[in-house]
């Protein structure tokens, strides 16, 4: 008889911590909404597009997924983007990528100016290549 009780009590105590588990993960996922631009020097020549990455990537973004996997490998720091390795000319032709919006329902107002659009997509990946 004592094992019936064991045997209850342990269930008692997994299905009163189950719905408390299942509502953390119930949360609904903050908003990650970007505006980003590319411009040439002096604003000779601006681009932008919205790229949204919840509920899911999706946006005027032709990499949308790419950038949204991006975004979240640095956790939201454009700053701390994947930097890919690749041979850049040394002309100096500088374009500036603004960032800004939210993401995971924090505030973003980024902005950097690069030497050259190799330099940027290098910097930036999939992030700023629209």
């Amino acid at each position: 008889m004592r094992s019936v009780h064991v045997a209850a009590a342990a269930f008692l105590a997994l299905a009163a911590a189950a719905p408390a588990a299942h509502a953390a993960t119930d949360r609904p996922e903050q908003p990650s909404h970007l505006f980003l631009t590319v411009s040439g020097a002096e604003d000779t020549w601006v681009h932008g597009v919205r790229l949204n990455c919840t509920p899911h990537p999706s946006g005027h973004h032709p990499y949308a997924a790419e950038a949204c996997e991006a975004l979240d490998a640095a956790d939201g720091d454009l700053d701390a983007l994947l930097v890919e390795q690749r041979i850049c000319t040394q002309e100096y032709a500088p374009v500036t990528v603004l960032a800004t919006g939210t993401y995971r329902g924090e505030p973003v107002d980024w902005r950097k100016t690069f030497g050259n659009a190799c330099a940027m997509d290098a910097s930036t990946g999939h992030v700023f290549r629209f």
